[in-house]
This record gives structure tokens, C-alpha cells and sequence, in this order.
């Protein structure tokens, strides 16, 4: 965590004394509140292995930053990360290992890294922002299944990424510091759907001259839903919540 946040400063430090070739950047750090829900199963050769989330709400860590350059050609960069934790009760047979007592707890955590390459179609045209790209979500994800006699307990990860498309709306009300935004991150294949969505208000405060900063809160609503004939383990969660950060823009 503490290596991204470096990272994002020192992107934004050198971008900001460089705007000849950058114009804007903005960043943003906060904390989600949702509750993840869902199942997992794997079922290979008669195999029956069940999670099944305990739905206990989690409060995770996020961070974003924007770049926006003057070349049209080329297009805009927006990075994103998050956290997300969860534990619930596993029973049956894995891929890897077999619970032999009747269920144990298993938890995992997934962290998210979110690279978006886009084109700004608007940029604040009658107080409207538009953007539209492409999202490259990579997910590294660790889970464990604790042990319970005579079950000695698995741990593994796991990374893989998802290709999502990616749109952005966002509205400034005129005479005012108030912005309303929206994203999504959303790709279907088959049974098989991802979504990753938001809709957010801001508010930005005006006495700093260079540097803007500015409060945001909204709600966020991610969904991984893989059922494909040709995958064993097959998911379905899904978290939701408010989310509220601050955010500076240079």
C-alpha cells in the first residue's frame, strides 16, 4: 500500500512540473464500506466444493489518479486500486485439497489493480465531461481454508486479469463547487458478466490556489459472475457500499 501511494505521488510531482507535456492531474484516497455476498463452487470429476460468504461488512482501502495530456492522438491514463476482503464457510471437495470435516471457514482477499488508457470525448463541454476506453483489471487474489480436525488446511493465489470496457460521465452544476459523476467498468461473455460501477458528488474547496482539493462521497457496486462450461470453479459475488475519500486536483 504504502509503495502505490509513493508511486502516485511521485507520478503526480513530476507531472505537475512538467506541463508542457501534462496538463492536469487529479487524485483521489478513501475508504469503501461495503458487504461482500456470494458463492463459489468447483465442481470437476464429481468434485462438490462450496463457499458460501458470511456477508460480514468490510471497510477497504481505495486510491485513483488521473493523468490528462494535450496530444489527442494519444490516449489519457487513469489507475486505479482496492482492496477487498472477505471470509465465509467452505465444505466438499477442491481443486487442491478436500475438507474433511464437515465445513470450515475459508477467507480471501483481492486486491485490484485497475489500468484505463481513455479518450476524453468531452472535456467540460456545457459543464459535461465524457470518457470512454478501456480497463485492464488485474486481479491478484490469496485465499486460505483455515484448519479444522482432521482438515490441516490449504492456502493459495492467483493472479488474472479481465478486460472490461470503461465510461465516465461527469456533470459540473453551473455557480457552483458541486460535481456529479458516474463510471463503469463492464464486459459479458456468455454466462459470464463483470461489472465494476459508481455514482459519486464532489465537492471542491477553493482556497488553495495551485492545488485544489475536494470531498467526495457515493456508492459502489462491483460484480464478478463466472459461468463458463469450460471452468470448473465457477463465482458469484458481489460487493456494494459508500465509499468517501478526498481528492487533489493540480
Amino acid at each position: 500500500m504504502k509503495k502505490i501511494l509513493y508511486t502516485l505521488a511521485c507520478t503526480a510531482v513530476l507531472t505537475s512540473s512538467a506541463m508542457a507535456d501534462f496538463t492536469r492531474v487529479e487524485m483521489g484516497a478513501g475508504a469503501w464500506m461495503q458487504t461482500p455476498k456470494g458463492t463459489a463452487t468447483y465442481t470437476d470429476s464429481g468434485a462438490n466444493g462450496l463457499y458460501t460468504s458470511s456477508e460480514d461488512k468490510e471497510t477497504s482501502p481505495y486510491i485513483w489518479a488521473i493523468v490528462k495530456h494535450p496530444i489527442p492522438v494519444l490516449p489519457n491514463l487513469r489507475l486505479e486500486y482496492v482492496s477487498l476482503k472477505d471470509s465465509g464457510v467452505a465444505s466438499g471437495e477442491f481443486k487442491d485439497f478436500t475438507i474433511t470435516s464437515a465445513s470450515t471457514t475459508l477467507s480471501y482477499d483481492m486486491k485490484q489493480y485497475d489500468i484505463i488508457p481513455y479518450y476524453n470525448i468531452l472535456d467540460n463541454t456545457a459543464w459535461t465531461t465524457l470518457d470512454l476506453g478501456l480497463d485492464i483489471k488485474i486481479i491478484d487474489a490469496s485465499y486460505r481454508a483455515a484448519p479444522s480436525a482432521p482438515f490441516a488446511g490449504y492456502s493459495d493465489s492467483v493472479v488474472f486479469p479481465i478486460p472490461l470496457l470503461y465510461a465516465r460521465a461527469r456533470v459540473q452544476i453551473p455557480s457552483t463547487n458541486v460535481g456529479l459523476e458516474t463510471d463503469i467498468k463492464y464486459i459479458t461473455t456468455g454466462d459470464s458478466t463483470v461489472y465494476d460501477a459508481r455514482a459519486k458528488v464532489d465537492y471542491t474547496l477553493g482556497f488553495i490556489p495551485v492545488i485544489k482539493p475536494a470531498l467526495e462521497i457515493g456508492y459502489r457496486v462491483q460484480k464478478i459472475d463466472i459461468d463458463e462450461n469450460d471452468v470448473d470453479a465457477k463465482l458469484n459475488i458481489d460487493f456494494s457500499g459508500v465509499y468517501a475519500g478526498l481528492i487533489v486536483r493540480f
